[in-house]
C-alpha cells in the first residue's frame, strides 16, 4: 500500500486525552486536548471519534491512528487491564476503536510510545539500541532496536518496574515488601518511582515530601533528604544495571517527572557502574528530547511502524 499522507497520535490518560497530527514527514500540524470521559465507554468512544474527525479536517486526510493506552493489554485476548480509565477495563480497545474509526489503529502503552519517540528522531536517534525508562507515578520502559519498538511475546518487553527488589538491598536499607497494584509485592517501581521516593523519605524519618522538595532539601544539607536520594539512586542504579546485563542498550533515556532531576544524569552512571562487573561500562544516561510531547508522537510512530510491518511488497 502507498505510504499514508499523515498520522494521528493519541495519548489517553486518566484525566485527559491528547491528540497530535503529523504529516508524512512527521511535522506536527495539529494538536488538541480534551477531558477523558473515564467512566462511560459510549462517551469515551464518541469523544475519540470526534477528536479524530477534527484532526482529519486539520490534516486534510483520514489518517491512520496510533494510541497510547493506560494500563496493560492482555497479549492473548487483547483486553485492557489495570487501566486508570475504568471504562476501558476488560475491553478489546484496539478492535473497538478500529471499528469505530474505520481505519488502521495501533495501540501500545505510554512507556512504549515514549521510547519509540526517543529512538526515532529523539535523544537516541541513530543508535543501534536504546532503553527508554519512565520514572513517574510508576516505572516502566520500552526497548527499541534500530529505531523500532520491540514488544516481545506478551507485548510487555521493558517492564523493568515489575522486577523484584533484591533481598540484599531490602535488608541493607531495612525496606518492607510493599504490595504492588500488579498483584505482586516488592516490585521495583514501588521504590524508584516518584511515590517510591516519597515512601523512602518517610522510611528514613521524613515527611514524604514530593521529589523536587526532597532534592532541594538535600542540596541545602538536610541529612534525611540526602539519605533518601542516596538510597533511591542505589536502588535505581541496581535496576538499570540489570537492564544493561540483560539488554546492553547503547543509551538509556529517562522520562517521566523524575527525569527532570539533574543529579540523576550526574550520578547515575557511576552508581550503575558499582552494580556491574569489571569491564562492563554503563551506557550514556540521556534526558528526553521531546519530553511530555513524546507520548503522542510515539503513538503516531507506532502506527507508522505497524503499517510498514504489514505492507505488501
Amino acid at each position: 500500500m502507498a505510504d499514508p499522507a499523515g498520522f494521528h497520535g493519541i495519548d489517553i490518560g486518566g484525566t485527559k486525552i491528547e491528540l497530535a497530527s503529523y504529516d508524512a514527514g512527521l511535522r506536527e500540524v495539529h494538536r488538541e486536548r480534551i477531558a477523558t470521559p473515564a467512566d462511560d465507554i459510549t462517551a469515551f468512544t464518541g469523544a475519540v471519534c470526534a477528536l479524530v474527525r477534527r484532526a482529519d479536517a486539520a490534516l486534510g486526510v483520514a489518517a491512520p491512528v496510533g494510541i497510547g493506552l493506560p494500563g496493560v493489554t492482555d497479549g492473548i485476548s487483547g483486553r485492557q487491564l489495570s487501566s486508570n480509565v475504568p471504562a476501558l477495563n476488560g475491553r478489546e480497545v484496539r478492535a473497538m476503536l478500529q471499528d469505530a474509526l474505520a481505519r488502521p489503529v495501533a495501540t501500545g502503552n505510554d512507556c512504549q510510545c515514549f521510547a519509540l519517540s526517543e529512538a526515532d528522531g529523539g535523544a537516541a536517534d541513530g543508535l543501534p539500541t536504546m532503553f527508554g525508562a519512565i520514572l513517574g507515578t510508576g516505572a516502566g520502559a520500552g526497548y527499541c532496536v534500530a529505531g523500532r519498538l520491540q514488544r516481545g511475546r506478551n507485548g510487555i518487553a521493558g517492564e523493568w518496574g515489575h522486577w523484584p527488589l533484591p533481598a540484599t538491598l531490602a535488608v541493607r536499607y531495612g525496606l518492607e515488601a510493599i504490595p504492588c497494584p500488579c498483584g505482586r509485592t516488592a516490585c521495583l517501581e514501588r521504590y524508584v518511582s516518584g511515590p517510591g521516593m516519597q515512601r523512602l523519605h518517610r522510611h528514613f524519618g521524613g515527611d514524604g515530601a514530593e521529589p523536587f522538595a526532597i532534592a532541594a532539601r538535600a542540596n541545602a544539607g538536610d541529612p534525611t533528604a540526602q539519605r533518601t536520594l542516596e538510597v533511591h539512586l542505589d536502588l535505581l542504579a541496581h535496576g538499570l544495571a540489570c537492564v544493561v546485563l540483560g539488554l546492553d542498550p547503547h543509551a538509556i533515556v529517562l522520562g517521566g517527572g523524575l527525569s527532570n532531576l539533574p543529579h540523576l544524569y550526574r550520578d547515575l552512571p557511576e552508581a550503575l557502574r558499582r552494580h556491574l562487573f569489571a569491564g562492563a561500562h554503563p551506557p550514556p544516561i540521556l534526558p528526553p528530547r521531546f519530553g511530555d510531547a513524546g507520548g503522542v508522537r510515539g503513538a503516531a510512530l507506532l502506527i507508522r511502524q505497524q503499517l510498514k510491518d504489514f505492507a505488501t511488497p
